[in-house]
Parts: structure tokens; C-alpha cells; sequence
């Protein structure tokens, strides 16, 4: 029996995010090193009310970065574990033999252990897992002024090609180098990604910028200010609604402008995600909808105010994010689904009801803890511990989808992108209805689908292709 490590008892903590899963399942069949298209056995999945399943494992808790959102940053003082090779190599073999299509590894910092990791995707891809993908707080990019910077990206990008990764994401927290980097403790590593992505782009490899949504999202507006204007959240009249859009309008535009002229072509943005500082009905919270900390198992969550937004300003938030994306659709790959940010607009602004798909979460979708290798539903449903993947089949679950209470995209996306893929099969007729009945609803998520086509899935191995992205430009409007 390998060695398996103690139960993490963490503050709660910033997550390296994997990406929506229904994007890459919507890979353009035709370039060469995409994957697979959806096969016969995931249209029998989706006839039987099930979506290809993905896995995100997190092997380590350790970090090495100081972010103020993550109870896993240096400063914190806990047990750290981190999985084995011994011990997961099996529970990967289990994975692809009950038809998991996708696993990523996350942290903590996972290039930490790399020298773990990278056999472990071969081997994942070797066995049948189509999508395999991994990031970092971009750490392997300080000292860029080193002579050995260059081949040490170069053999990154080697590493993470032969190891079968085909997604790669690199955190970046706000469009001004300095707010970043005084956030995570790296210096200098924003000019040591601008150096690195060339090599990446050149040994055929495309990493996305990954943004935690943040009050520092846009950097210093022209009077010096670097958050979005206060108000009470105890006093709803307070808030005003047009201003926090508007400040978060630019700050979305600042942002996807500097990670273009870093060199970045795909880029992701992680809902914010707050925490309560004790368990629920412990005391007043900006969200009433917040996690408590002491419930999530992989805790990546904060109660700082970095991250910590009303729901009056999450409605605000995604109608700027939802509003300036297709300003950049057609110059860089965006994987955020605009029909997700309208379910979300909708849910925290006016409660439209059924604006959303439930939660996938313990479905088909699943977290594995760094102390024990366990699964649970997500990293929020700690108390729903599923045991090994091993002795768990997936096929067997009989849950529906329920669950509405956090914001991450990680598993909130393809469960919004995939139900009606799923209506389609199973109340078709209640699918043509909300289309006639909701053509905002309607145009947004085709458009989702046909832009995931032309974005190749936001393939990490498949360049950018300028043509197709042109078709999706749309000019900035005027004021």
C-alpha cells in the first residue's frame, strides 16, 4: 500500500484553475493535433444524460508564492502533503478505464513536481484521457537576466510537449506588472514571461494567461486608484451598480491589452470565489452565498477583500466581463463562455428563474484532495468524501444536478455549455422552448459554440488561427 499523507487542515487558498472541459470537447476535428472529436461512446454519454468526465487532482499543496487570495501561499504555516506517483498512477488507470476524458494537476504550485507530474500525463494519455493540462504561478520566469533563461524555457516547453500536456496556464493577477508581482512575492517574473512566451509560441506550444478576478484586475486607473469604488454591502442603496461596471468595463479592457502585448493568444479568467472567516451563521458576509472555509476541502477561497464581492457587485462584474469580451474575440482566444456570464448575470442581478444549468459537480465531474487522494464532488463539498476513484464508478451515480453555490468556472462552465447539448436528448421540446423564449440566451451560447470551434478548443499544441477569430471581432462600442 503506497504511503498516503495526513489530512491538510489549510487556511482557505487560491487554485491554480483548470479550464471548462466543454470547450476542449468542441476541438476542430480537422487540425492534426487536436484531439479526438467527440466519439460515438460521448454521444451514448450525453443520450444517457452524462458529459465526459474530467478530474482535477490537485498533487501538491505546497507553493512557493505569496498571493494574498491563497491559504497555500508561503507564509502560512500547515502540514503540507503531496501525492505520490506510486499512488496515483492507479487511480489515473481507473480514471481512463471508466471513461474520464479530461484530469489536470493543480496546487499549490504544480511545477513544484514536475518531475512527477510529467510521467503521470504520459501515462494518462497513453491510457485514453484525451485532455490533460496543468499551470503555475509562472515562478520558472524569474532571473529572466540569467544566460541559461532561454534553454531553461526551452526544456519546459519540451517537458510539457513530451509529457502529453495539452493545455499549459500561467497566472497573472492585474494588467500592471508591479501589482502583480508585490501579490504573489516574484519579482520580475512578468518580464520573464514576455521573454518566455516566443520560446513557448516557437517549440509549438501556446500557454494561456489566467487571471483570478480580482479588485486589482484593470491596475491603477488614471487618479492613481487600483480598486472599484467602495460601498457598504450592509446598505443596498449604496451601491452603484453603473459605476462598478463601468470601473470593472475597463479593467477587463486594461487587462486582456496587456496580456496581447506580453505575447499571450489564449487567455481565462477564474470567477472570484469568497470565503466566509467562520462557518455559516458565524456572522455578517458581503455574499450570503460565500463558502465557508471550514467546509471546502481544497479551500480555495478568501476572505480578503481582494476577492471578496457582493452580489450586487458579482451582477455588476460579470455584465463588464460579458460586455468586453467579444471586443477581444477576435485577436485572442478567450475560453470564458459568455452564456455562463449571463447565467451568473442573471442569478445575482434580477434571479431569473431556470437561468442555469446545476452544477455537474460529483456527476461526472470530480476533485482529488493532495492529503489523501480522495474525491469529492468539487473543492467546496468537503464533507462529501467519495473515497479512492478506484473503488468509485461514476456510471453508477444516480444524483441529478442540484448544486448552485459557488461561482468556479472550473465545473460551472461545461455544466452550462453541455445542458442543452443534453436537452437535446432528453426534453427537446423544453429545450426549443427557452430558445424561442430566450433569444439572448439563444444567439449567446451558438455563438459560444461556434467561436469554441473556431478557437480549436483553446488548444495549448494548436496555433491561434487569426482567420477564423476574425469572424467573431466586434469593435469597441462607442460612448
Amino acid at each position: 500500500m503506497p504511503r498516503l499523507h495526513s489530512r491538510v487542515t489549510a487556511a482557505p487558498r487560491h487554485r491554480h484553475t483548470p479550464r471548462a472541459f466543454s470547450l476542449a470537447m468542441t476541438a476542430h476535428a480537422s487540425h492534426p493535433k487536436s484531439p479526438r472529436p467527440v466519439s460515438l461512446s460521448d454521444l451514448g454519454r450525453l443520450a444517457r444524460g452524462r458529459i465526459p468526465g474530467q478530474v482535477v487532482i490537485q498533487y501538491t499543496d505546497r507553493c512557493n508564492a505569496s498571493c494574498v487570495q491563497c491559504g497555500m501561499r508561503t507564509g502560512n504555516r500547515f502540514t503540507r502533503s503531496t501525492l505520490r506517483p506510486d499512488f496515483l498512477a492507479p487511480q489515473i488507470e481507473a480514471m481512463a478505464a471508466r471513461g474520464v476524458a479530461a484530469i489536470s494537476f493543480t496546487g499549490g504550485e504544480p511545477l513544484l513536481c514536475l518531475e512527477d507530474i510529467a510521467p503521470l500525463a504520459r501515462r494518462a494519455r497513453e491510457a485514453g484521457i484525451r485532455y490533460v493540462r496543468t499551470g503555475t504561478n509562472g515562478f520558472y520566469f524569474r532571473d529572466h537576466e540569467r544566460l541559461d533563461f532561454a534553454a531553461r524555457v526551452a526544456q519546459l516547453a519540451d517537458t510539457l510537449l513530451a509529457s502529453g500536456f495539452n493545455a499549459f496556464w500561467i497566472s497573472l493577477d492585474s494588467a500592471e506588472a508591479d501589482l502583480h508581482e508585490a501579490n504573489r512575492g516574484l519579482p520580475g517574473v512578468v518580464e520573464g514571461i514576455r521573454k518566455a512566451l516566443p520560446i513557448f509560441h516557437a517549440h509549438g506550444l501556446y500557454p494561456a494567461a489566467n487571471l483570478g478576478i480580482n479588485r486589482t484586475t484593470g491596475g491603477r486607473t488614471t487618479d492613481g486608484d487600483d480598486a472599484p469604488p467602495p460601498h457598504d454591502p450592509h446598505r443596498p442603496d449604496s451601491f452603484d451598480a453603473a459605476a462598478f461596471t463601468g470601473f470593472f468595463r475597463e479593467a477587463f479592457r486594461r487587462f486582456y491589452a496587456f496580456v496581447e502585448s506580453l505575447g499571450f493568444t489564449t487567455v481565462n479568467a477564474c470567477y472570484p470565489m469568497s470565503a466566509e472567516e467562520s462557518p455559516p451563521g458565524g456572522g455578517d458576509v458581503a455574499d450570503e452565498s460565500a463558502v465557508s472555509a471550514h467546509e471546502a476541502v481544497y479551500a480555495a477561497t478568501s476572505a480578503d477583500d481582494f476577492i471578496r464581492f457582493s452580489r450586487q457587485e458579482k451582477a455588476a462584474l460579470f455584465a463588464a466581463l460579458f460586455e468586453v469580451i467579444p471586443e477581444f474575440r477576435g485577436r485572442l482566444r478567450i475560453f470564458t463562455p459568455r452564456s455562463s456570464l449571463l447565467a451568473l448575470m442573471r442569478r445575482y442581478g434580477d434571479g431569473t428563474p431556470n437561468g442555469h444549468y446545476p452544477c455537474r459537480g460529483g456527476i461526472d465531474f470530480f476533485f482529488m484532495d493532495a492529503a489523501r487522494g480522495h474525491i469529492f464532488p468539487c473543492g467546496y463539498r468537503g464533507g462529501e468524501d467519495m473515497g479512492l476513484f478506484s473503488n468509485f464508478d461514476p456510471a453508477r451515480v444516480t444524483t441529478k444536478p442540484f448544486c448552485d453555490r459557488c461561482d468556479w468556472e472550473c465545473f460551472r462552465d461545461p455544466s452550462e455549455l453541455f445542458g442543452p447539448v443534453m436537452d437535446v436528448f432528453s426534453r427537446p421540446l423544453s429545450l426549443a422552448k427557452r430558445f424561442f423564449s430566450d433569444a439572448a440566451y439563444r444567439r449567446t451560447w451558438i455563438e459560444d459554440m461556434r467561436y469554441a470551434l473556431a478557437c480549436d478548443g483553446c488548444s495549448a499544441v494548436i496555433p491561434p488561427r487569426p482567420a477564423k477569430l476574425a469572424h467573431f471581432a466586434r469593435p469597441r462600442p462607442s460612448v
